[in-house]
């Protein structure tokens, strides 16, 4: 574990925690931050801007990881030096089956490596897949919450403006893809490489049929149920937090 500050998220071990939430733009970490105790401001450098605070008295980091693999690579190996175990990502998504409405949480159980970042770090044949344990924490507590949800593989992409994607989309929607982001086949692969607890719930931010910017533009302009699916996306990952933290501490008792 390094003891010197990180050269991007600009923070070190002093400041770390178990857990860290990653979302992507900087300003959900202030929303994130209203779900907290004792929140308090650590840096903003760049696309990486960290909060840190406690979840029923269970410290978390908050840190985000800006847009696309590259920048999730970073922080996760940035986090992960100074000492962070368990990650999870909170995004938005453009979801590609029919059924999926703004505001419903995609809860990935794999991802399509169509990035440029995991395979940087090994061939296409490595899974991208979170950690299992934390995969079923995030159902069972989307469950419990009653929020709607669906399980199921996302598509992992590096841009939204190439000619063919229409075409693209349609494709995978045939192969039963749910949905599509830019960074969780990297937080898939780059936290199986290194032995990290991740796991990733995405936001729908644009239906099956929806127009990409006009999607985007309403979740900039905080459309209702957009809004919604961000706090709930929040919440579920801040309780499953909890939960693997009070399970983990339960086993350590018991041992």
């Amino acid at each position: 574990m390094a003891d010197s500050v990180q050269p991007h998220i600009r923070i070190g071990t002093a400041d770390s925690a178990k857990y860290a939430i990653l979302p992507g733009d900087p300003q959900r970490v202030d929303v994130v931050a209203r779900f907290l105790e004792q929140p308090k401001e650590l840096m903003y450098n760049r696309e990486f801007r960290t909060v840190s605070g406690l979840y029923k008295g269970v410290k978390v980091l908050v840190t985000s990881t800006g847009i696309g693999g590259p920048s999730m690579g970073i922080a996760v190996e940035e986090l992960r030096n100074i000492g962070v175990e368990t990650m999870i990502r909170i995004g938005s998504c453009g979801a590609l089956q029919r059924g999926l409405l703004p505001g419903d949480l995609v809860i990935a159980s794999g991802a399509v490596r169509d990035d440029g970042t995991s395979t940087t770090y090994v061939e296409k044949s490595y899974p991208a897949i979170p950690d299992h344990r934390l995969l079923m924490y995030l159902y069972q507590t989307a469950k419990r919450l009653n929020i709607r949800h669906q399980c199921g593989r996302v598509r992992s992409h590096d841009s939204f403006y190439t000619d063919r994607e229409e075409q693209i989309d349609r494709y995978w929607s045939d192969k039963g893809i749910l949905a599509a982001d830019m960074e969780t086949a990297a937080l898939f692969v780059i936290g199986g490489i290194k032995g990290l607890k991740v796991a990733s719930v995405l936001n729908v931010v644009v239906e099956a049929d929806g127009d990409l910017e006009t999607g985007i533009n309403e979740y900039v302009d905080a459309s209702a149920a957009c809004k919604q699916g961000e706090e709930r996306e929040i919440l579920v990952a801040l309780e499953t937090i909890l939960s693997v933290h009070n399970d983990e501490t339960t086993c350590e008792e018991v041992m």
